[in-house]
């Protein structure tokens, strides 16, 4: 592979042999600018495109890149809430062992206000995480998963409770003590 330049978008000139395989870290919202390095790369190349630079700290914080995605860490940590487990590594998640029928978003969402310190989330952190896009200030994408996620659960038995905290975003909360005692803010374990 010859070595890629296209200033007009500040990328940098890498050369490499035709066998090697090639990591490009794009950070651009630019359509034209992706379709453009797509092309200049060859077909052993991997390329990842973001959509800003707090998406590419999260990506490699997360250890998505990691070149042992499955030693111990944040990606491969099972979260615990009660009876609920988030198992982020192997995209599921559990109520008392049995798998819940959830898409990727709701397991995402589930992960974050599950993730501990148990906290409120609130909608700009909660949507640049799970849609890894920048937050317009848009909540009705947000309370419409809510709302799909929080019926899923209930259908499904699952006590934990999906709370809105009005004008600043969602957080977990247990299920209710066996007293009937209102639901307590979760814990991880």
């Amino acid at each position: 592979m010859r070595g890629v330049v296209l200033p007009e978008i500040g990328l940098h000139s890498v050369p490499a042999e035709d066998d090697d395989l090639v990591l490009v870290l794009a950070v651009t919202r630019d359509v034209a600018a992706r379709a453009r390095l797509a092309r200049q790369l060859s077909g052993g190349s991997v390329l990842l495109l973001f959509p800003d630079y707090p998406t590419v700290a999260q990506t490699i914080g997360n250890g998505l890149l990691s070149a042992h995605p499955d030693q111990p860490g944040e990606a491969g940590q099972v979260i615990s809430c009660g009876a609920l487990a988030v198992d982020r590594l192997r995209q599921q998640v559990t109520w008392y062992g049995t798998a819940l029928r959830l898409t990727r978003l709701e397991r995402e969402i589930l992960g974050c206000l599950a993730e501990p310190p148990v906290r409120v989330w609130t909608y700009e952190r909660l949507f640049q995480t799970v849609w890894r896009e920048a937050w317009l200030g848009d909540t009705s994408i947000l309370h419409a998963s809510i709302k799909r996620l929080r019926r899923k659960l209930r259908d499904a038995g699952v006590t934990a409770v999906l709370e809105s905290v009005r004008g600043v975003g969602f957080r977990l909360l247990t299920e209710a003590g066996a007293d009937g005692s209102a639901p307590a803010s979760s814990s991880a374990g």
